[in-house]
C-alpha cells in the first residue's frame, strides 16, 4: 500500500490485503499457535509460532507504520507492555530517563516501582518547558519521554523542539501520541524516534479491547525490539489484533466528531460558574495552543476542568453524571467521566505528578452534542 494515500484510505487499506484463498476483504483472525513448515527450517510467509509473528498481527503492524509513518509497527498485549519492552531495549542500568511531570499514572509506576529497581534513574521535568527539558538531562540520559496532548492536564509539549535538545544529548525522544492518534499528530515526522500507543484508546476506539504499540524509523532499533518483543512476549493476540485493525478503519471520522463534541463542552464549562479552570489546547487561552495548533490537526478530544469547592464537588459532578459514564481508560465512541486523583492518577499521589484534587477528566464520546453538554449541566448543578 503506498504511503502517498491520503490517512482515512491508509486507515482502511494498509495492512488489508483480501485473503488470498478466499477474497475476504477483512484479514481473518488467525487463532493459531503454530504454523506446518515446508521442511525444517521452511518457513511458510515466515511464520513458525505466534508469539513470534502472526498473520493477523502483522497486519496491524503493517496498518500502524503506515498510519504513523513509520518503517516499522510493532503490537503488544497493552501499552504498558509496549513501554516495558521499549525501557528494557533502550536502557541498562544506570541509564537515565526525563519524563514529564503531567503523565498517565501507569507510566510513572513503571519508571518509579518497575524500572527503578533495575536501576534505572529518573527526573521529572515539565516538558512543554525546553529549558526545563534541557536543565533535566544528565550524561547518562538516554531517552526523554513525552505526552502531549498530556494526560491528564492537557499540556502540550513542542515536538519538534525536544527532539532537537534531546538529540544535542544523544538521547532518543519518545512519544507517547495516544491522546492525539496518529490522525492529529504524527511525531516522526516532527524529530521523535519512538512512538507509544495504547491502542486501547482511540485506535480501538470501541471499549472492547487493551492493546499498545510502538512505532519507529530507524531500521537497527526496529529489530532491536522486534527483538525484546518475541524474547518478553507480550504480545497482541489475533483477535485483539483484529479488533484494533476494525477500530483504526473509522479513526479519522471519530476523531473528527470526537474533536466537535469536546469543543461543544469546553464552550459551556468555560461560562460555567461552578467551573475555575477549563484544560484543552484547543482554547486560545491555553498556554499550548500555539503549539498545538502548529503540530496536530485539531485539538481532540480529552477535555479536564477543575471545579469550585474542591475535591467533594469534583467527585459530586462524577457521581451525578448520567450520559457520561464513571469509568477509567478513554477514547471510545461513549463519553467517560472520572476523577484522576482517585482512579487513573491515584499512583502517582504524593509524587510531583500529583493531580490537582479538584480535578474531573473527560473523555468527549461521538453522541450527540446537545446531549453531552445537557448531561454536564446537571452534573454540575
Amino acid at each position: 500500500m503506498s504511503d502517498q494515500h491520503s490517512f482515512e484510505t491508509l486507515a482502511i487499506h494498509a495492512g488489508n490485503t483480501a485473503d488470498p484463498l478466499t477474497g475476504a476483504v477483512v484479514p481473518p483472525i488467525y487463532q493459531v499457535s503454530t504454523y506446518k513448515q515446508d521442511g525444517v527450517g521452511g518457513l511458510r510467509g515466515g511464520y513458525e509460532y505466534s508469539r513470534s509473528a502472526n498473520p493477523t498481527r502483522t497486519a496491524l503492524e503493517e496498518n500502524l507504520a503506515a498510519l504513523e509513518g513509520g518503517r516499522r509497527g510493532l503490537a503488544f498485549a497493552s501499552g504498558l507492555a509496549a513501554e516495558d519492552c521499549l525501557l528494557r531495549t533502550l536502557l541498562t542500568p544506570g541509564d537515565h530517563v526525563v519524563i514529564p511531570n503531567d503523565a498517565y499514572g501507569g507510566t510513572f509506576r513503571l519508571f518509579a516501582k518497575v524500572a527503578a529497581r533495575w536501576g534505572v534513574e529518573f527526573s521529572v521535568a515539565d516538558t512543554s518547558d525546553v529549558a526545563a527539558v534541557r536543565a533535566a538531562i544528565t550524561p547518562r540520559t538516554k531517552a526523554v519521554w513525552v505526552e502531549t496532548p498530556s494526560n491528564p492536564l492537557l499540556g502540550i509539549t513542542d515536538i519538534a523542539a525536544v527532539a532537537q535538545v534531546a538529540h544535542q544529548a544523544g538521547a532518543r525522544l519518545v512519544v507517547d501520541n495516544t491522546f492525539a492518534s496518529p490522525y492529529l499528530q504524527q511525531p516522526l515526522s516532527l524529530g521523535a524516534d519512538v512512538i507509544v500507543h495504547s491502542t486501547t484508546k482511540y485506535m480501538g476506539g470501541h471499549s472492547d479491547v487493551v492493546g499498545g504499540a510502538l512505532v519507529v524509523s530507524d531500521p537497527e532499533l526496529a529489530e532491536e525490539l522486534a527483538f525484546h518483543q518475541n524474547a518478553m512476549g507480550a504480545v497482541s493476540g489475533p483477535f485483539d489484533a483484529w479488533l484494533v485493525l476494525r477500530g483504526i478503519k473509522t479513526l479519522a471520522v471519530r476523531m473528527d466528531r470526537h474533536t466537535e463534541n469536546a469543543t461543544k463542552v469546553t464552550e459551556l464549562l468555560t461560562r460555567h460558574p461552578k467551573v475555575s479552570q477549563v484544560l484543552y489546547p484547543g482554547l486560545p487561552e491555553h498556554p499550548g495552543h500555539e503549539v498545538a495548533a502548529k503540530q496536530m490537526k485539531a485539538f481532540g478530544g480529552m477535555v479536564s476542568f477543575r471545579v469550585n469547592g474542591g475535591e467533594e464537588a469534583a467527585v459530586e459532578v462524577c457521581n451525578r453524571a448520567k450520559l457520561f459514564t464513571l469509568g477509567e481508560s478513554l477514547g471510545g465512541v461513549e463519553s467517560l467521566i472520572e476523577h484522576p486523583g482517585r482512579m487513573t492518577h491515584a499512583s502517582v499521589a504524593g509524587s510531583l505528578l500529583e493531580v490537582p484534587a479538584d480535578l474531573v477528566r473527560l473523555s468527549v464520546g461521538i453522541e450527540n452534542g446537545d446531549d453531552l453538554l445537557a448531561d454536564l449541566t446537571q452534573a454540575l448543578g
